[in-house]
């Protein structure tokens, strides 16, 4: 597992908690409009040692409530539930960030009680998966992990990035019927300043593409917001 980067205040990544953010590096998806490509092909930016962030969490106790473990992809490290323990047995609340495209460590993590908070990422319908995540996508494990969370008694969120230009009307409404019964569901712009696919670089998400996927969710029933 390798560690890329330490925010150590977000009072925005965990809902109702003051935070820090972990950034693992590595993930399984290529997503063109991915803001955080640093984390996905390696640029070469140093690594932040382990031991340096359970002193950090060690110093920080008493401020911070919450500890967010975000990527890339964190659940393609299997060393990921022994690191996860270190940060529980700090006594710190643990939120994570997941494409879901590993069922079983989800399910590992929900069991073993080292999860409180789980923002699983919607990359697009069904029929689009491969074209945004530019991989042959094992759309299975996509709703094994939806299943998985929506049943469990963790809380969590499901979120979809909406780059400009990349969906429909039917994209739309066939995404809330995916996820229709889902306690949350955060609508994120897209945001151009940095990419993984550089031609999207300087381009503008469309605040009104978004507000008319809003409304579609909002038909279904789908507690929904659109996250600035």
């Amino acid at each position: 597992m390798i560690i890329r980067g330490l925010q150590k205040t977000t009072l925005i990544d965990y809902p109702k908690k003051v935070a820090c953010t972990i950034f693992l590096f590595g993930c399984n998806f290529r997503c063109f409009y991915c803001h955080n490509p640093e984390l996905v092909i390696d640029d070469g930016t140093e690594e932040t040692k382990e031991e340096e962030v359970i002193a950090f969490l060690k110093e920080k106790k008493g401020f911070l409530d919450g500890v967010c473990i975000s990527g890339g992809e964190p659940t393609i490290n299997r060393d990921l539930p022994d690191f996860i323990k270190k940060i529980k047995d700090l006594g710190y609340s643990v939120k994570l960030d997941t494409n879901g495209t590993n069922p079983q460590m989800l399910k590992f993590l929900i069991d073993k009680k080292l999860v409180d908070y789980i923002a699983m990422d919607i990359k697009a319908p069904i029929g689009k998966y491969d074209s945004v995540a530019k991989i042959q996508t094992n759309m299975s494990n996509i709703q094994k992990s939806i299943e998985i969370i929506r049943n469990s008694a963790v809380d969590y969120e499901f979120r979809m990035t909406v780059p400009p230009k990349t969906f429909d009307e039917n994209d739309f409404v066939e995404i809330a019927n995916w996820v229709k019964g889902a306690k949350k569901f955060y609508l994120q712009p897209f945001r151009g300043i940095k990419t993984l696919d550089k031609k999207m670089q300087g381009q503008k998400a469309d605040m009104e593409e978004i507000e008319r996927f809003q409304n579609v969710l909002q038909k279904f029933s789908i507690n929904s917001s659109i996250r600035k």
